[in-house]
């Protein structure tokens, strides 16, 4: 016997998800690169002085902006991650989990943010990013909105496998019929 289709509120909600977190993210990126500019030297906008500031960088680069100028490698990882995100929900069915529906759709609008500034569309090949956090000397790199869609996506991944049996005990999965 075959497990049960998705349902159709699974859809849904996973692409209400990605695309208000890709919204987010590059209305965002859009808004602060028109008023703060493209980075320069002292563009920094404070917040809470010398904590947490908005300040303009691109990333041609990743993670904490290793393997910078490698942007079209990363581009082409993310349109796998994408290809990977919907065959495992739509067609492995592990949408029929709620959990996983919804950090899937934060990772996906996540690399859905990304992967347009990746592309040039927005006019140079590179991650808009213009969140800033410092603690005295320590600088945590700039990121944005789909970074830590990323990682609050990747965060529930993980808690949803310590808090998640073997054969989906505890899961929001739509029980099969005996």
């Amino acid at each position: 016997m075959s497990p049960p289709a998705v349902p159709t509120s699974r859809y849904v909600l996973f692409a209400a998800v990605a695309a208000i977190g890709c919204a987010l993210d590059l209305l965002t990126k859009h808004w602060i690169f028109l008023w703060r500019g493209g980075p320069k030297a002292s563009n920094i906008w404070w917040i809470w002085d010398g904590y947490v500031g908005i300040e303009t960088a691109i990333n041609t680069g990743a993670l904490f902006g290793l393997g910078q100028g490698r942007v079209g490698l990363f581009a082409a990882i993310s349109v796998a991650a994408i290809l990977g995100i919907l065959y495992w929900l739509f067609v492995s069915g592990a949408a029929r989990d709620l959990l996983l529906t919804v950090a899937l759709g934060c990772v996906f609008g996540g690399i859905l943010g990304n992967l347009y500034d990746r592309l040039a569309m927005w006019g140079y090949a590179g991650v808009r990013d213009w969140i800033l956090l410092c603690y005295g000397d320590h600088t945590w790199p700039n990121f944005n909105i789909a970074d830590s869609l990323l990682v609050c996506g990747a965060a529930l991944l993980i808690w949803h496998g310590f808090h998640t049996g073997r054969h989906g005990e505890n899961s929001n999965e739509i029980a099969t019929p005996a």
